[in-house]
């Protein structure tokens, strides 16, 4: 954000202050504009992961045992082909759930239409891996990593919870839930290589830009609200 306050400043030395003619002036915004775009994603990435990390794990030991995890979805499958995404994230989930680290999981995803439900795919995945389904709620409306944190807390009641993906999503969700006051720790699911995961690794510079905007600027809420769920254990 200091880059962000920096060219603000410049911006009014140049308007206000210099001589030069307008058109001139504009043309030196459009390059610090350009320049800023360039490196404040960077930035900002690096800002998110230093606050993040230190919640964020990659051994079940150490994290602290809470009441449910929120694991993030995303589509089981690309392309006809199983979503190694999808595939860890659940096979953590229940390396935490029988680590005795949770008592419940939230999947939490995006169920838009009638021929897409990331949480009807995670609950069924789930317990074909030996989870009761009892322990398992689904949040329909996860539509964004925001709305999944924010409705663990105003839907599922929960303050203090464990997120589960892979780290560099757990980073920018755990920053959500941090600065909406929320505990959250993150159990980091392995990563995927290949160029499914450079891709995936890409976007994040501007999902984090987004979240840090939705956080410190717009305060962004979740699309859609509802009543309480109770979990069961």
């Amino acid at each position: 954000m200091g880059i962000f306050l920096d060219g603000l400043q410049l911006y009014r030395h140049v308007m206000m202050r210099s001589v030069i003619h307008p058109r001139q002036a504009f043309r030196i915004l459009g390059l610090m504009g350009f320049l800023m775009m360039l490196v404040m994603p960077p930035a900002i990435y690096r800002w998110v992961a230093a606050l993040a990390q230190p919640y964020c794990q990659h051994q079940v030991e150490k994290l602290p045992s809470v009441d449910a995890a929120l694991v993030l979805g995303c589509s089981p499958r690309v392309q006809g082909r199983p979503n190694l995404f999808f595939t860890h994230r659940m096979k953590a989930a229940v390396q935490l759930y029988h680590a005795g680290k949770v008592k419940a999981l939230i999947v939490s995803g995006d169920n838009g239409t009638v021929d897409y439900d990331e949480p009807t795919a995670m609950k069924e995945a789930l317990i074909k891996l030996g989870i009761p389904e009892r322990v398992i709620h689904c949040d329909y409306a996860g539509f964004r990593t925001l709305d999944s944190v924010a409705r663990a807390q105003s839907i599922f009641s929960q303050r203090r919870f464990i997120i589960v993906s892979q780290r560099f999503h757990n980073e920018r969700a755990v920053f959500i839930g941090r600065k909406r006051g929320l505990e959250a720790y993150g159990f980091n699911a392995e990563d995927v290589q290949g160029s499914a995961g450079w891709k995936t690794h890409l976007r994040e510079y501007l999902a984090r830009l987004q979240a840090c905007l939705d956080v410190s600027l717009l305060n962004t809420q979740p699309k859609f609200g509802g009543p309480p769920v109770p979990l069961t254990f």
